[in-house]
């Protein structure tokens, strides 16, 4: 859609674009045993059957419609969700496996959605129409020899997940609202399929307990799974320190997002620089400690970007200059995750 006069169009994205969307962290759905949340515009119920196996499943009995979800009275029993209204039980495929008056009903089926998990991170398929998944996330989860533990943090605004991906190849944008210097791309972004990949180094100078500024060197790589899944692998050059940050948008109930940021930082022996008496602190505090300072300065750049995403229109076409960089490339990859390409496409 373009305005009269060839000028650019106010446009509403579709709301929840195909694709893979993180749901919880393992630890997480270990320490309540059974979640309720809104994604994707739907209730839905989270547990674990006793081998690990997780279930993303709609959150409202297909028996009479009682409410699944803990508040409700729902729980996990032996591996298997328990209705509360008249004690139907589920295992992680769906299925009515028992009740306690009478054979389960064959019919009596949950809803459910296809899960991954990487890493500890629990992702579910949301597919147009419902469809089986199309594609998917990488298939060889990291290797967790010598990095920290997995922290996570979410942030809720208003915005639209193709937004906030939109980042990864805006460029400039990194140095005119983080203050970002020497931001070059390494290479072109590139795209197969469902897979975008996007590389650049930059500079940022951060001040540190309010008296030190220090300068730090970093090349990322992001790769991009969709317009739920950004995995970016960070190396900063002057202490030798080697970052993971998954950067996930799940679009909650149409105008709402969760942005989780999940990070890591691996093991550091021999750091080229002293940070804060990092090299004094024995090697297995160190990664921990780098991972909650990096967080944190993560989680300022994001709430930086949330002024804008959660005020922000969606503009198509968009008027663009030289240092603009490969959105359009972008906006053309978004397409596909959509019923209508036309809904995002670079000249709709």
């Amino acid at each position: 859609m373009v305005a009269r006069h060839g000028e650019p169009a106010i446009v509403a994205l579709p709301p929840f674009p195909e694709g893979w969307y993180f749901v919880t962290s393992r630890k997480a759905l270990q320490k309540a045993g059974l979640i309720q949340t809104t994604w994707m515009g739907e209730n839905i119920v989270v547990w674990s059957d006793d081998e690990g196996r997780a279930c993303v499943a709609e959150a409202f009995c297909p028996h009479l419609g009682s409410e699944l979800g803990p508040d409700a009275g729902g729980r996990v029993s032996a591996g298997r969700l328990v209705c509360p209204f008249h004690g139907f039980e589920f295992d992680t495929t769906g299925q009515c496996v028992d009740t306690p008056y009478a054979p389960p009903p064959r019919s009596a089926r949950l809803r459910v959605f296809e899960t991954r998990e990487i890493a500890g991170l629990i992702f579910g398929w949301w597919g147009i129409g419902g469809r089986e998944p199309q594609w998917g996330l990488p298939e060889e989860a990291p290797d967790q020899t010598g990095w920290s533990e997995v922290y996570v943090q979410t942030l809720r605004f208003p915005g639209h997940p193709q937004e906030i991906a939109e980042n990864s190849v805006d460029l400039a944008h990194l140095r005119y609202i983080h203050g970002y210097d020497s931001v070059n791309r390494v290479e072109p972004a590139s795209i197969d399929g469902h897979h975008m990949v996007s590389r650049f180094d930059f500079t940022s100078r951060r001040k540190v307990a309010r008296v030190a500024t220090l300068t730090f060197e970093i090349s990322a790589d992001t790769d991009i799974y969709g317009l739920g899944y950004s995995f970016v692998s960070i190396r900063e050059h002057t202490i030798g320190m080697d970052m993971r940050l998954w950067i996930l948008a799940t679009p909650v109930d149409g105008e709402l997002v969760d942005m989780t940021l999940a990070s890591q930082v691996r093991e550091i022996r021999n750091p080229k620089r002293l940070f804060v008496g990092l090299g004094l602190l024995p090697t297995r505090l160190r990664a921990p400690l780098m991972n909650r300072f990096m967080a944190s300065r993560q989680r300022q750049d994001v709430l930086d970007d949330v002024v804008i995403w959660g005020r922000k229109k969606y503009v198509s076409p968009p008027r663009l200059n030289r240092s603009d960089g490969e959105i359009m490339a972008y906006r053309a990859y978004c397409a596909q995750f959509y019923p209508d390409p036309s809904d995002c496409s670079a000249t709709s």
